[in-house]
């Protein structure tokens, strides 16, 4: 990424990479988003998969909240009815694990915080996540260099087929994170947060449809209040841009 900074971006990286303002406000993000890939995966791998899943389903919740208290966003009627939908949905299951998921709530909060910030920040997605990943490699780099030095890494030890996996983890995690970046210069911040909304549907359409999982009353009660309040969310919005595109031609 910073090489094609450099390439595309040149002026604008070096500038940001000058300024101790900017500089300041991408080493907050970068350690907002290495929080949330850190937690993320380690939920998984000690279990609290379920937590993890509703991380992403508190999120965008959270992301309409941050943008009407700091960015003075307003909600349209049928805007509310479905955040309350949603807020009914995620309470349901958040209620039915039985125990407050701290776990869940820092992804939220991490990744939450990561939009906001990004949304203000005077960057492009593009120069912007070339210096995050710039920030982050010195101590990736040396986390990598103790695994190492204690026999256990595991890239070029498992087999060739765990090698380009994680290669490929590391295109499929960019690429959506440069659009995300992208989008959130671009819309509301509640916008963005409900079409986050998308994600954990199609997980668990996938989990349902590929690897046959079993279903929870509370996850089929939590996805009927989401995909309801999504439904409404998308069909207020094709409103509005539909008569605000008329009245501005």
């Amino acid at each position: 990424m910073p090489i094609v900074a450099l390439e595309k971006n040149r002026g604008e990286f070096m500038t940001a990479l000058r300024n101790p303002r900017i500089l300041r406000i991408m080493i907050c993000t970068a350690v907002l988003v290495s929080a949330n890939w850190l937690i993320f995966i380690w939920a998984v791998i000690n279990g609290f998969v379920l937590q993890a899943s509703l991380g992403y389903y508190i999120n965008p919740l959270l992301n309409v909240v941050m943008g009407m208290v700091f960015l003075r966003e307003r909600l349209r009627r049928a805007q509310a009815v479905a955040v309350i939908l949603a807020s009914t949905g995620v309470l349901y299951l958040t209620v039915s694990l039985g125990q407050f998921p701290w776990i869940a709530f820092s992804l939220a909060f991490a990744f939450g915080a990561y939009g906001l910030i990004r949304k203000v920040a005077p960057v492009s997605a593009l120069a912007g996540l070339s210096i995050e990943t710039l920030l982050l490699f010195p101590p990736a780099a040396g986390w990598l260099v103790y695994l190492y030095a204690t026999d256990r890494g595991a890239f070029l030890h498992m087999g060739y087929g765990i090698d380009l996996s994680l290669m490929a983890s590391a295109l499929v995690t960019a690429f959506p994170l440069l659009l995300f970046t992208s989008g959130a210069r671009q819309l509301h911040l509640s916008t963005l947060g409900f079409m986050q909304y998308i994600v954990p549907s199609c997980y668990f359409l996938f989990a349902v449809a590929v690897y046959r999982e079993q279903v929870s009353a509370a996850q089929i009660t939590t996805f009927f209040f989401i995909w309801t309040a999504l439904a409404i969310y998308s069909a207020d919005s094709a409103v509005f841009y539909r008569k605000y595109f008329r009245l501005s031609k």
